[in-house]
């Protein structure tokens, strides 16, 4: 039974992988109709109505009294707004980079956040071991292989997936700091509804025709918000009640490779030899990174989705 219960959390958790990894080819085709702030605003939206929906079903069956459902609401408020803020910033790197980014590009660079987090934690005391200082070598070598030119010349497309990749990494350490004291969902749903504010403020801002094209970009839209955002993260929230930690890492990390087969398959993409190849070395490096962490364990943890 227990055996069943794992491998059903593992398919769950595998299926977000899939519809995360895709979702680059959304955010790509997106962005030759919308502008990024735009495109994340509609996006993230949409899927905060999902979250939503779903919370009222569970709260429904829990059979949840309403001052209960008030004190779970307050509590991610803050975290919430703080969270959504760094998600806002980081999804709007990521989409700024895709007029001129592959989706398999986008796919495996943001993937760093994987490796960026363990570093980040040098400064709060965590130890470092062999498999994260092989895991980032690996991951390096990989991403000169991608990103830089035979003239040594780093793209600005590249730069904005790296920005993205980093602040990624900051909002993961944040919310780690509260997913364990809120609710789950409430927690994402009040993320998600923050970020589409901020990024809503920041197309009327910054975006050349502010909510324009939205009607000639509405699949990758409902793609991009109903299932990466609502649909994938649902299904990473079930799939973790029962899935040990750190294989929910591992398998997660594989978006990355889902966004490159995206990209080739859609949008016949080609990353060329060298991509491949420097494309397979990230992935070993985000495996060998985690290598020290494949042990039992039940700690939840979080992970953002392009």
């Amino acid at each position: 039974m227990a055996n069943s219960r794992l491998l059903r959390a593992n398919v769950l958790l595998l299926l977000a992988s899939a519809i995360w990894g895709f979702a680059f080819v959304a955010q790509r085709i997106g962005a030759d109709y919308v502008g990024p702030f735009t495109f994340s605003a509609v996006r993230f939206a949409m899927g905060a109505v999902v979250m939503i929906v779903v919370i009222k079903v569970l709260d429904w069956k829990r059979g949840l009294s309403k001052a209960r459902r008030a004190a779970a609401t307050r509590m991610v408020l803050w975290p919430g707004l703080a969270c959504g803020t760094l998600l806002a910033a980081a999804v709007g790197f990521q989409q700024a980079s895709m007029p001129q980014a592959s989706a398999g590009d986008a796919a495996f660079i943001t993937a760093l956040y994987i490796v960026i987090v363990p570093i980040f934690g040098l400064f709060f005391g965590r130890r470092i071991g062999w498999q994260l200082v092989v895991g980032v070598a690996a991951c390096v070598v990989g991403m000169y292989l991608i990103c830089i030119t035979d003239d040594l010349v780093l793209g600005t497309s590249d730069l904005l997936l790296l920005a993205a990749a980093t602040v990624f990494a900051i909002q993961i350490m944040l919310v780690d700091r509260y997913t364990n004291r809120v609710s789950a969902l409430r927690f994402a749903t009040a993320q998600f509804v923050s970020c589409a504010v901020i990024s809503a403020v920041l197309a009327l801002l910054l975006d050349p025709v502010p909510f324009g094209g939205l009607d000639q970009a509405v699949i990758p839209l409902i793609y991009g918000g109903v299932g990466s955002v609502g649909i994938a993260y649902t299904l990473q929230v079930l799939g973790q009640r029962d899935a040990l930690a750190s294989h929910a890492a591992l398998i997660m990390s594989l978006e990355a490779v889902f966004g490159g087969l995206g990209g080739a398959l859609i949008l016949n993409e080609d990353m060329g030899q060298r991509g491949y190849i420097g494309a397979a070395l990230m992935v070993a490096g985000i495996l060998v990174s985690h290598l020290g962490t494949l042990i039992p364990s039940k700690r939840k943890q979080e992970a953002p989705s392009g």
